[in-house]
């Protein structure tokens, strides 16, 4: 089934489409994040509103193949994509994130810091637009293992520290400790996630790891290494078909545009 019209889209997905779509051969749904953020700063209504509703859209996941190109809404998460682009809050930023060792997850919380706390805007909504190598920190590191994802980080990573959480860290932490939660000690996703920021993977990218995967091994399917890479996205993220085209969907919409290099 190609994409429907935004509005008769929603609406598929709103009268139960998604259940439908579950039952297509070779796909299926991950379940939803139960890992609501708990550290959204008090006030934010329309913030933990959005976290509440994206915890409970569908991820595609699940796939046995993926194709080059994604030209079909049974093989991306829509319905979350379309909750970010219709978010209500009166400040939105998305990062562009395209190189591993770049300094964005610190630059998001610098930005998360600052809206929050200085300009008292706790509705503000960060959203990560990761591609190129910064991709593979999206990924669980079961295939960081499994594919030798490290070779594709240039030496800058050995394995996928970029998630989980430094031990010690806590939302009641003090704001001025440089290695609490508020700190450079909470630039890791599930800290940022945490606070409701938004972590977007691009199928365009998976592909092209999966490609590269299966170049240098001299075996293998790219359509099938992309769907296992695809399934083991970490929690949370929300799948894109190509994340510069939606770069574009996310300005449209309101977002500020920064990059993170």
């Amino acid at each position: 089934m190609f994409d429907q019209p935004l509005d008769r889209r929603r609406a598929f997905a709103l009268l139960g489409g998604a259940a439908a779509m579950a039952a297509l051969p070779g796909a299926g749904f991950a379940q939803a994040n139960p890992q609501l953020p708990d550290a959204v700063a008090s006030g934010a209504g329309a913030l933990s509103d959005l976290a509440r509703r994206l915890a409970a859209a569908p991820r595609r996941r699940g796939f046995d193949k993926v194709p080059f190109m994604i030209d079909r809404s049974d093989l991306w998460d829509h319905e979350a994509s379309d909750l970010l682009l219709s978010y209500r809050g009166s400040r939105k930023q998305m990062w562009e994130a395209s190189e591993i060792s770049a300094a964005w997850l610190n630059l998001m919380r610098e930005a998360m810091n600052g809206q929050v706390f200085a300009h008292r805007h706790p509705d503000f909504l960060a959203v990560a637009a990761v591609h190129g190598t910064a991709h593979l920190t999206l990924f669980e590191q079961s295939m960081w293992d499994r594919y030798g994802l490290a070779a594709n980080a240039g030496g800058k990573a050995a394995a996928n520290t970029f998630v989980a959480e430094p031990a010690g860290v806590s939302p009641t932490d003090d704001r001025q400790r440089t290695d609490g939660f508020y700190g450079p000690g909470g630039n890791s996703i599930r800290t940022l996630q945490r606070r409701g920021a938004v972590m977007v993977a691009c199928h365009d990218s998976i592909h092209a790891i999966a490609r590269g995967v299966v170049g240098k091994s001299g075996s293998g399917n790219a359509d099938q290494v992309a769907a296992d890479l695809t399934n083991n996205l970490i929690e949370g993220v929300v799948l894109v078909p190509s994340v510069v085209a939606f770069i574009a969907e996310l300005q449209h919409a309101g977002f500020t545009y920064a990059k993170a290099a």
